[in-house]
């Protein structure tokens, strides 16, 4: 079976990447960098008209009419701008949330724990009551973590005194004391600490199985950064010269390119044959596969920019933490690896 894009495919993931090129390019992603929790309604009218959320949905409601294999595409080049906002949820919610189609409405999600983009949602998808704000790592992915227990109160931030769930800070977000209001400002940035627990909310099941479309369009997301993340350190590495020569030239640096490359590549197989197959386990794969593309190319990235790379000027550091919000969101890391384990188990014996 051969996974060759056609030509109207090719036309369609240029026409996606010309419009975020010239609507969201380098400028405007710092300058939302800068502005933390902050959605351009604008912005996200203009994907409606051009029918990114559409892209699916059936021409006679309105829609492009186009497949899955088509919404990756469209995704992976998401991803490679590192466009904000609930761009799943509402995409998913075409056809079902009035206003989702075109733009006009902002939907998100409350799903594995997390909610993002919450206090510039229009609609929320699932119950989302007495969720409350996470410290951020990602100033373009502000997330709510819903409630501990069933039994929590809605109003009250967790008591620091009480010790604080994984994923939480310590500190006090501005506006909220403890004990007190979790109310936040629409300002007010939120996201996962790497290497927490906050994929997962205590009050929820992690053996919930999340929505597969949902998770493929996440992992063409990751497979869109991780393909950035290679494109940046590539370019890097032939301009930025050492010792009068390019430090492209040195074998360490061609094996972190290299090797980044490999799994960008891998990962796209995976995630466009899922898109084809719509298959659990191909889906199960293909997240893994670009998760790991996505966490691994921007910390190859930013070890080949060296101390650029940490500025907060360079816009690495962000692609990476984009990547852990997106591996911690959904709790669908844990959904797959169970579900490829089981498969490899069922054939033991």
């Amino acid at each position: 079976m051969h996974f060759q894009l056609t030509d109207d495919q090719r036309a369609l993931k240029a026409g996606v990447r010309a419009l975020l090129a010239g609507r969201f390019g380098r400028e405007a992603l710092r300058a939302a960098a800068d502005r933390p929790g902050v959605l351009d309604r604008a912005l996200w009218r203009e994907l409606g008209e051009a029918g990114f959320f559409a892209l699916r949905l059936p021409e006679a409601e309105g829609g492009v009419g186009l497949g899955l294999p088509e919404a990756v595409l469209a995704f992976e080049e998401a991803g490679r701008a590192l466009l904000p906002g609930p761009l799943v949820a509402t995409h998913l919610a075409a056809g079902e949330v009035a206003g989702a189609a075109t733009g006009e409405t902002v939907v998100t999600a409350a799903s594995g724990g997390l909610v993002e983009w919450l206090t510039e949602a229009d609609v929320v998808r699932g119950d989302a009551t007495g969720a409350v704000p996470l410290v951020s790592v990602d100033p373009l992915t502000p997330l709510h973590r819903l409630p501990r227990s069933p039994e929590a109160s809605p109003d009250v931030f967790p008591d620091a005194s009480a010790g604080v769930s994984p994923g939480i800070s310590a500190g006090v977000l501005p506006g909220v004391s403890p004990g007190g209001s979790a109310g936040v400002s629409p300002s007010t940035s939120a996201g996962a600490l790497p290497g927490g627990s906050a994929g997962v909310s205590p009050g929820a099941s992690a053996d919930d199985e999340p929505d597969p479309v949902a998770v493929l369009l996440t992992a063409a997301e990751q497979l869109g950064g991780a393909a950035r993340t290679c494109e940046l350190a590539v370019e890097y590495a032939r301009t930025r010269k050492q010792f009068g020569q390019p430090i492209g030239a040195f074998q360490a640096v061609k094996h972190l390119c290299a090797q980044s490359l490999v799994r960008v590549e891998t990962a796209r197989a995976a995630v466009y044959a899922a898109a084809v197959t719509v298959d659990p386990l191909d889906i199960a794969a293909a997240r893994l596969l670009a998760d790991d593309a996505a966490l691994r190319g921007a910390r190859d990235c930013l070890q080949v920019h060296g101390g650029m790379g940490f500025t907060w000027e360079a816009e690495t550091h962000l692609f990476l933490k984009r990547a852990w919000v997106r591996t911690q969101r959904m709790s669908s890391n844990t959904y797959s690896d169970e579900l490829l384990a089981a498969d490899l188990l069922s054939g033991v014996g």
